[in-house]
């Protein structure tokens, strides 16, 4: 896809406890250490509330206002900043995504970001993506295979 980043990983879990951990315990393994992210609200359907707040050590506080476009269960969120819950535009950055697959014994785990322009993609590149989502994914993979 054009102006898409994404990372994919293997979990040794199987998919309902990977997807279990993804849906239901974001707090846990959704930013990288030592920066947590916040539920506000969330409304787990198409068109539902994808609001939360990015929590830093220092204090910092980025609020997440988006909705989601997908939620397949057992399967995939796709979610985005591009409007907020009550449906104005909000600039947007990117399209996210979450999905999984059973692969052998496990999980493939893939996310990613689909972004509107090249200048945005390389600005999330350049922020840190291959890092800091690769870091979340062994967050994740870490509470799924514990």
């Amino acid at each position: 896809m054009a102006h898409e980043l994404s990372i994919t990983r293997y979990i040794a879990a199987p998919p309902a406890e990977v997807w279990d951990v993804l849906a239901n315990r974001q707090e846990e393994w959704w930013c990288p250490a030592p920066w947590k992210v916040r539920l506000d609200e969330q409304d787990r359907r198409p068109g539902g509330v994808a609001r939360s707040t990015i929590l830093g050590p220092d204090g910092e506080e980025m609020p997440q206002d988006g909705i989601y476009l997908a939620w397949d269960e057992g399967r995939r969120i796709v979610a985005t900043d591009a409007v907020t819950a009550d449906f104005q535009p909000s600039g947007p950055f990117m399209i996210g995504f979450w999905e999984i697959a059973p692969e052998g014994e496990g999980t493939r785990y893939t996310a990613g970001a689909r972004h509107w322009t090249a200048e945005a993609m390389e600005q999330h590149q350049a922020m840190g993506f291959e890092q800091g989502w690769t870091t979340v994914a062994d967050q994740l993979a870490a509470l799924c295979e514990a």
